[in-house]
């Protein structure tokens, strides 16, 4: 189980990206969507449940 995580760490983890900066990049030029709703803060509080959208694949916080 993930505990206090940020959608940027997310994103590190599940190895859509391999950066922070990376991160910072794709928020700002890709499709993400958290709980479908559009997301640009990498900063982004994520709780266990949630849906994370990255240009149509669906990852879930566990």
């Amino acid at each position: 189980m993930i505990k206090d995580i940020t959608l940027g760490q997310f994103l590190k983890y599940r190895n859509i990206v391999s950066s922070g900066g990376e991160a910072k990049m794709l928020l700002q030029v890709a499709d993400v969507k958290v709980n479908g709703e559009p997301e640009r803060r990498r900063g982004k509080k994520l709780k266990q449940g949630d849906m994370v959208e990255v240009d149509g694949k669906t990852f879930v916080v566990e």
